[in-house]
């Protein structure tokens, strides 16, 4: 039997060209398909009666970004940003060669950042995180090559 392998990492996002824009145009992630889905089976399987839904699959170096926005039944908000000791997903995390350039490019596009969390143990090495327009938990990280 072959082993699972991970398909795409779904977001639930309140505006769908926003969070579009900001993953293509900020992270360098291009357009791959859109779905639409209303009633069922849709339904039953997401566990939203009467759901509306529009998918769009982003893609980038392999990786599968599926943004989910609902017209019905809408969105659900919570804590932002989420706390990191929640069981769960916690973040997404890039590698990027000018983390000052990138932090400015994604708050362009409605990213915010959270300047308490940037570190810089030495060695070329910085790590800060910042959320997307939605509150996703984005880190970005640059390491020095090799």
């Amino acid at each position: 039997m072959a082993e699972p392998r991970l398909s795409h990492v779904g977001l639930c996002v309140a505006d769908a060209e926003r969070a579009q824009r900001f993953y293509e145009e900020g992270l360098g992630f291009r357009y791959a398909r859109d779905l639409e889905v209303k009633g069922e089976p849709g339904a039953t399987l997401l566990r939203l009666p009467d759901v509306n839904l529009r998918a769009i699959y982003l893609e980038h170096e392999g990786t599968v970004l599926e943004l989910l926005h609902y017209p019905s039944p809408g969105v659900v908000r919570g804590d932002s940003p989420r706390p990191m000791n929640r069981p769960g997903l916690t973040h997404l995390s890039f590698q990027v060669e000018d983390v000052d350039a990138t932090l400015s490019r994604l708050e362009d596009l409605g990213g915010r950042v959270l300047p308490e969390t940037r570190i810089e143990p030495g060695g070329g090495v910085a790590a800060v995180f910042l959320t997307d327009p939605d509150g996703t938990l984005i880190e970005l990280v640059r390491q020095p090559r090799g």
